[in-house]
C-alpha cells in the first residue's frame, strides 16, 4: 500500500533498489547529495547533479525536465553514507518561472524498479522559493527510511547547498546551472497539456513491468504551457485545464462559441486485439489541432514504453547480479558444478525477463507503427515530410498553422519508427544548425566542406517550409553569407525570388542587414510598450522575419556579434527569428561571450545525431534533419507557388 506522506512524516523502505520519480509542471533540475551520519556532505564528490550525474549507487538526470527518474541502490552506497537528500531547483532560463509558487506543486514518488509506489509526497505551500529539498532517504538502526522534507530556499540552489555545508556552494550552483543551460539548448520543448480524460486514445499496449507482467499506464501529467509570443499573429496557447474540465483551445481569427467536437472514434476492436488506429484521435477544434496533439501523444507513448523496457532490462541485470553474488558468496557453491549451474540459472532468468520485456515493447512499437502509417498520410503540409503527396497539391495557405515540422525523431530500440518533430508557430526560439565536425560521430565521419554544405541545405529547407506555410507576404527571409560560400545551397531561394533581398556579403552587407533588423525589433518593441502599433513607420515590413546567418563568425566584428545576441534574445517576441549555420569551434575565440547566444537557440544538425532529449524521461533521441526525395522537384515547385502568391498577394 502506498504511503502518502506529508511534510516531516517518514516511512520504512521495504527494499534497497529504488527509483525516485519527480513530476512537475515545468522543467526542473533534479539532483541529490550524500551525507554521513551527521548529514555532512563531504565535498562535491558527494553530490550528483546534471553536470556529474553518477555516483556509486546513485544516478540523476542529465538535464532539466518536467519529469525525472532517479535511480538509487542503497546497498551500493559507501559505508560512510547514511543519508541521500533529493534536491529540486528551477533552471535559470530566459522567460522561465523564477519561483515554485508560480507553477504546479511538484510531486515526488519513491517506487520499486517495477514502478510500484512505496511513498509519495506533494510539495505544497511553496511561494518565493526557487530550490527545495524534496525528501531524504536515511539509515536508522540498520534499516532505510524515507522522510518528506519540503524545505524551500528563496536563495536558490546556492543557498540550499550552503545549508548542507557544501564548500563553494555558489560556484557549484553556477556550474550546475551552466550544465543545465547546455541541456536546455538541446531539449525538445514540451507540448501543451492534454485533456485530463480522453485527450488522446492511447493505442499502444501497456508496457511490461520488470517482472514482465502488464501494468496500468499512468495518467500523463500535463507538461508546461508553451510561452505565448507577443507577436500579433501568434496562436493562443491552450489554457490550463480546470479541475475535471477540458482544455480550452483557441485559434487565430476564431471565436470560441462551443466546446470542440469529440475526436473520431475507432471501430470496435475484436476481443484481445488492439484498437484500430485513427488519424486525429485527440481533442481539438480542428483536424490540425487533433493531429498536432496526436503526434505529441505518439512521441510520449514511445518515450514511456522505451523507458519501461529499459527499466525492465536494468532490473533483470540487477537481479542476475544479486543472485550470483548470493550464490557464489557461499564457499560450498564453488564445489563441483554448483557454481556453473547457478550462473546458467541466473542468466536464463535474466534472458526470460528481458525477452518478455522486449515482447511487450515490440507490441507497443507495432501498434505505434500502425498508428504512424495512418497519421502520416493525413498530416497537413506544415506537419508533413517532403516526401508526402500533400505537397503535390500544395497551395499557399491563408492562415498560419499551429506548428511546423523541423525533422524526425527515433530511439535506438525503434529505429524503424520515426515521430515528426513539431515546433509551435510563431517560433519561440531560433535555430542553430551545427556545421561542426566535433558535434557527433556522424559529423566526424563527414568531410568539413560536405558538412557545411549539408548544414546550409538544411537551413534552406527549413526556410522554404516556413515560407510555404505562412500566408502570402507574411513571412520574409534574409540571408547573410559574408563570403558567398553558401551560394549553391541558396540557389533554390534565390532562383525563385522569394528572398526579401539578395544574400548580403562583405562587411557592409552584414552591417546593413543587422542594422535593419535591429531597428525593426526596437521600433516594434517601443510601439507595443506605448500601445501605438499604428504609429510604426510605413517602410517597416510587418511580416515576420527570418535571418539566416552562414559562416559565422567569419566577417563579423564585435558590434555584429552584439546585434546577433540582441536579435536572438529580443527578436522572437516581435517576429524576428534567427537561424545560425555555424561551427561553434570556429567561434571559440569569443569564449563565454557567445554562450547566451548558443543557449537561446535550438541546436539541430545536418546529419543524424542523438542530441535531443524529451521532456518526460530525458531519452537521447536521434534527430533526422529534413530532406527532399532524391531527384524530386518538390522544393522548386513549392517555392514557385510561394513566389507567385507573393506577386499577386493571394493563392
Amino acid at each position: 500500500m502506498t504511503a502518502e506522506l506529508v511534510r516531516g512524516q517518514n516511512h520504512t523502505l521495504p527494499q534497497t533498489r529504488l527509483e525516485i520519480r519527480v513530476s512537475a509542471g515545468t522543467p526542473v533540475v533534479a539532483g541529490a547529495t550524500l551525507g554521513d551520519e551527521h548529514g555532512t556532505v563531504h565535498g562535491v564528490e558527494w553530490i550528483a547533479h546534471p553536470g556529474s550525474p553518477q555516483l556509486p549507487g546513485l544516478e540523476v538526470s542529465r538535464q532539466a525536465a518536467a519529469e525525472h527518474r532517479l535511480a538509487v541502490d542503497l546497498d551500493a552506497l559507501a559505508e560512510a553514507v547514511h543519508r541521500v537528500t533529493v534536491l529540486l531547483a528551477l533552471p535559470l532560463q530566459a522567460g522561465g518561472p523564477t519561483r515554485f509558487g508560480a507553477v504546479a506543486s511538484p510531486f515526488v514518488a519513491v517506487t520499486g524498479l517495477d514502478g510500484t509506489e512505496i511513498a509519495t509526497f506533494t510539495l505544497t505551500g511553496l511561494d518565493t522559493e526557487s530550490a527545495v529539498t524534496a525528501l531524504e532517504l536515511y539509515r536508522r538502526q540498520g534499516a532505510w527510511k524515507v522522510r518528506a522534507v519540503g524545505q524551500g530556499y528563496a536563495g536558490g540552489l546556492a543557498a540550499m547547498l550552503a545549508d548542507q555545508g557544501v564548500a563553494g556552494a555558489a560556484e557549484l550552483a553556477r556550474s550546475i546551472q551552466e550544465a543545465v543551460a547546455r541541456g536546455l539548448a538541446r531539449s525538445v520543448a514540451p507540448p501543451p497539456p492534454r485533456a485530463p480524460e480522453g485527450g488522446r486514445v492511447t493505442h499502444a499496449a501497456h508496457p511490461a513491468s520488470p517482472q514482465g507482467e502488464g501494468r496500468t499506464q499512468a495518467t500523463p501529467q500535463p507538461g508546461p504551457l508553451d510561452e505565448p509570443s507577443s507577436a500579433p499573429t501568434a496562436p493562443v496557447t491552450p489554457s490550463t485545464p480546470s479541475a475535471g474540465g477540458l482544455i480550452d483551445y483557441a485559434h487565430p481569427r476564431r471565436e470560441a462559441t462551443a466546446p470542440p467536437p469529440p475526436p473520431p472514434t475507432a471501430p470496435p476492436a475484436e476481443p484481445g486485439r488492439p484498437a484500430t488506429p485513427v488519424a486525429g484521435d485527440a481533442t481539438g477544434w480542428s483536424m490540425e489541432e487533433r493531429l498536432y496533439n496526436q503526434v505529441w501523444g505518439m512521441f510520449e507513448d514511445l518515450a514511456r514504453a522505451t523507458a519501461a523496457y529499459r527499466s525492465a532490462v536494468d532490473f533483470a541485470e540487477s537481479r542476475m547480479d544479486q543472485e550470483l553474488e548470493r550464490t557464489l558468496s557461499d564457499p560450498r557453491s564453488r564445489i563441483g558444478g554448483a557454481g556453473d549451474r547457478a550462473r546458467e540459472q541466473a542468466r536464463a532468468k535474466r534472458d526470460e525477463l528481458t525477452g518478455r520485456a522486449r515482447e511487450a515493447l515490440d507490441r507497443d512499437l507495432a501498434q505505434l507503427a500502425a498508428e504512424s502509417a495512418v497519421v502520416e498520410p493525413a498530416l497537413p503540409a506544415a506537419y508533413a515530410g517532403w516526401d508526402n503527396p500533400v505537397w503535390h497539391a500544395y497551395r499557399v495557405p491563408m492562415e498560419i498553422p499551429m506548428a511546423l515540422r523541423i525533422g524526425d525523431l527515433h530511439l535506438p530500440e525503434s529505429a524503424g519508427l520515426s515521430i515528426p518533430l513539431l515546433v509551435r508557430l510563431p517560433l519561440e526560439r531560433g535555430m542553430w544548425i551545427d556545421s561542426g565536425r566535433t558535434a557527433s560521430e556522424a559529423a566526424a565521419l563527414t568531410g568539413p566542406d560536405q558538412l557545411r554544405r549539408l548544414a546550409m541545405e538544411s537551413a534552406v529547407l527549413h526556410a522554404a517550409r516556413m515560407l510555404a506555410v505562412y500566408p502570402p507576404n507574411e513571412f520574409s527571409v534574409h540571408v547573410i553569407d559574408p563570403a558567398g560560400s553558401g551560394a549553391a545551397a541558396l540557389a533554390p531561394l534565390v532562383g525563385a525570388g522569394v528572398l526579401a533581398s539578395p544574400p548580403a556579403s562583405g562587411a557592409g552587407g552584414v552591417s546593413s542587414v543587422l542594422a535593419r533588423l535591429t531597428r525593426r525589433v526596437d521600433l516594434v518593441q517601443m510601439a507595443i510598450r506605448a500601445g501605438a502599433s499604428d504609429a510604426l513607420p510605413p517602410d517597416l515590413d510587418p511580416a515576420e522575419q527570418l535571418l539566416i546567418v552562414n559562416d559565422f563568425p567569419h566577417g563579423f566584428d564585435d558590434r555584429a556579434v552584439t546585434q546577433l545576441r540582441y536579435l536572438a534574445d529580443e527578436g522572437p517576441s516581435v517576429g524576428v527569428h534567427l537561424m545560425m549555420v555555424a561551427d561553434r569551434e570556429d567561434a571559440s575565440a569569443y569564449g563565454p561571450v557567445l554562450d547566451p547566444l548558443w543557449r537561446s537557440l535550438l541546436r539541430v544538425t545536418p546529419v543524424a545525431d542523438d542530441h535531443l532529449a524529451d521532456p518526460w524521461v530525458g531519452h537521447a533521441w536521434t534527430y533526422e534533419p529534413p530532406a527532399t526525395p532524391p531527384g524530386s522537384s518538390v522544393l522548386a515547385q513549392v517555392l514557385e507557388r510561394v513566389a507567385a502568391a507573393r506577386r499577386t498577394g493571394h493563392r
